[in-house]
């Protein structure tokens, strides 16, 4: 299961990813897709996001979570690793 997030993104990366995954809601995704698949949206997020932020959150069973997630963009939230466990950094806006 593979779970993307966007905001503020622009209209040709959001139809972008139609192309592969569901649109459940504005700016969510759901969908399955093979790890190179993944590794290529992501890419393709990264690449695009613009002014935008993101998220993409996907399951993996070795984890104790059973999930993993990376972000791209001006996002205030980060992913840190504390002991092989993934906690979110909160970062406040700037100005």
């Amino acid at each position: 299961m593979l779970v993307i997030v966007l905001e503020a993104a622009p209209p040709r990366l959001r139809g972008r990813l139609t192309l592969w995954l569901l649109e459940v809601r504005a700016g969510v995704y759901v969908g399955r897709a093979s790890p190179r698949l993944r590794d290529r949206l992501w890419d393709e997020i990264v690449g695009n996001i613009d002014g935008g932020n993101a998220v993409l959150v996907e399951a993996n069973s070795t984890l104790e979570a059973g999930f993993t997630f990376r972000t791209a963009g001006h996002a205030r939230r980060m992913p840190v690793d504390s002991d092989g466990f993934s906690l979110v950094a909160f970062h406040p806006e700037e100005g």
